[in-house]
């Protein structure tokens, strides 16, 4: 029973899971007359965006579709000596836990761990960029 149990809890913990990260710039650089500018890509994260954060404008700066495996970090490059890295730690019916860690020219600026539903988006504040900050949006379906 025992082995049964550690090959399906092998097999699980290394199967591919399909995320979507979204870098998004947001500042108060206002553009336009309205109070607050989403970009349209961002429509699906305009309440939680409002709800977490306090800026008056959101870009999408980037967006990748990844496949993560168990315990293999991806690396994702933000901008020039900025990147973020995205490990799966942990797999289970419709949750993920992943390891993420932001580094500035190679150097830790934020370790986490997070766990990310399926069908669900989880919003990181990130780093200083530009006249504002980088927030990573993280979602995925499996």
């Amino acid at each position: 029973m025992a082995l049964i149990l550690f090959l399906l809890s092998a097999s699980v913990a290394f199967s591919e899971v399909p995320i979507r990260v979204r870098i998004i710039q947001a500042s108060n650089v206002r553009s336009g007359a309205d109070p607050v500018f989403v970009d349209r890509a961002l429509k699906d994260l305009y309440r939680e965006l409002g709800t977490l954060f306090s800026f008056s404008s959101y870009r999408l700066l980037q967006e990748m579709n990844l496949n993560l495996t168990g315990n293999r970090a991806v690396d994702v490059i933000v901008h020039p000596g900025r990147s973020m890295e995205i490990t799966l730690v942990g797999e289970y019916r419709n949750l993920v836990e992943l390891r993420i860690r932001v580094k500035r020219e190679g150097s830790s600026i934020l370790i986490t761990h997070v766990r990310l539903a399926s069908g669900r988006t989880i919003l990181i504040g990130g780093p200083r960029h530009g006249e504002g900050a980088i927030i990573f949006a993280i979602s995925g379906r499996f």
